[in-house]
């Protein structure tokens, strides 16, 4: 127990750094292929590169984690993503860039094996959802930093963000190799099995978890839809640069930190069930995306403001009720099957963006915004079935 503090500090740090290398990958894109001549589609493709890979590599670390531990899964998942960054860097190429989000890709699942951890170390399921809180609220401080860093070190040179974050992925590395002690001790003796699409087989056929793991599909291609064209968006329509659209990411992550770090649980749990917070925040996650696409000034940053609420709070009511559905055997895998189903709806949703966005800017958001609305309706739906069967079960014979 006396570890416990510093258990969450390095995990917390590793969090941070993971997010601040992706975050300021989103907003730089865009600038930083300028002198590839890159379309709009191809610039989509790298984050559907990313992806795809994540998405190949997610479920195998997830299971992985729970097989061998925890730490040596967080520790060469930092590694691998700085060797794609130096890649990425120092590409004078496009397929040298596609190699680079490739290789980071391969590690990218080291962020539900992050998860796991928060979740091993949790005492009880307040404490789990806390946690899983923190964790997010880590996230959103590195996406509101992570891209101011790139906006700024952006004006020595275009590439230095990417050769920082490297570093800083190694340097996080060496401390959780240092100082990270492992977390997972009930190890799983079952097969190892590198399957991508195993996990998206057991999502389908499992009954208690498919109307969240549903949702979820839903949320993060709706998500991703309106992230991987957000800097383009706002160099197209409102012609922002990167330093602006930077800003303009820490301002979202900012909004996600505050959320989840203080909004969370004096206001969101406090007064608020698991539930019934996933159907308000996907109404306005709804709401967000429809003003985002007007493509007028203030509704934009209104649209920010409810995508940072939205999207905070989602994501840990979801990963808190996926674990707690699950065994200790299994957390890891399960927390792993949200990651993969995120990666596959990460690795299809930035094709459909980039075209879309090349037939008109605003078309992304307004398919983000029905599939959030088509999955509140799911999500309800499924959801009062499950109640009313379960009610049914419990009424007295002579009731039936």
């Amino acid at each position: 127990m006396n570890n416990l503090p510093r258990q969450k500090l390095i995990i917390l740090f590793t969090i941070f750094v993971d997010v601040v290398c992706f975050g300021i990958v989103i907003p730089l894109l865009p600038f930083y292929l300028e002198e590839f001549q890159a379309t709009p589609f191809t610039i989509t493709l790298l984050f559907s590169a990313f992806s795809l890979f994540s998405f190949l590599s997610s479920p195998s670390l997830g299971v992985l984690s729970d097989r061998v531990g925890r730490r040596p899964v967080i520790i060469w998942g930092m590694i691998v993503s700085a060797i794609g960054l130096f890649i990425f860097a120092s590409a004078n190429s496009l397929w040298l860039l596609f190699l680079g989000r490739i290789v980071d890709g391969l590690a990218a699942g080291k962020f539900t094996t992050l998860q796991s951890y928060m979740v091993d170390i949790s005492r009880n399921d307040k404490e789990r959802t806390q946690n899983l809180g923190l964790a997010g609220a880590t996230f959103g401080l590195g996406f509101m930093i992570g891209p101011m860093i790139g906006g700024i070190l952006s004006n020595i040179s275009i590439s230095f963000p990417f050769w920082f974050t490297g570093i800083l992925a190694l340097l996080n590395a060496l401390i959780a190799f240092l100082f990270l002690p492992e977390s997972h001790h009930n190890k799983s003796v079952k097969r190892f099995s590198i399957n991508p699409i195993m996990p998206l087989k057991k999502a389908f056929v499992d009954k208690k978890l498919r109307p969240l793991y549903t949702t979820w599909f839903l949320f993060t291609f709706a998500f991703v839809l309106s992230q991987v064209v957000f800097s383009l968006f706002a160099q197209k329509v409102f012609h922002f640069n990167s330093t602006v659209t930077g800003f303009l990411f820490s301002f979202l992550g900012a909004i996600v930190l505050v959320n989840q770090a203080v909004l969370l649980k004096r206001v969101w749990l406090k007064y608020f069930s698991e539930s019934k917070l996933e159907y308000l925040m996907m109404a306005i996650l709804s709401i967000g995306f429809f003003l985002m696409a007007t493509k007028i000034n203030l509704f934009f940053y209104i649209g920010i403001l409810f995508l940072g609420i939205g999207q905070s709070v989602i994501r840990v009511v979801i990963t808190s009720q996926a674990a707690a559905s699950a065994t200790p055997q299994t957390k890891g895998e399960v927390i792993g099957v949200l990651g993969s189903i995120m990666s596959a709806s990460m690795a299809i949703a930035p094709i459909i963006a980039g075209k879309l966005f090349e037939s008109e800017p605003y078309y992304p958001y307004l398919l983000a915004a029905l599939f959030c609305l088509a999955a509140l309706f799911i999500s309800t739906k499924l959801k009062f079935r499950k109640t009313k069967f379960e009610e049914d079960l419990t009424l007295p014979t002579n009731e039936i």
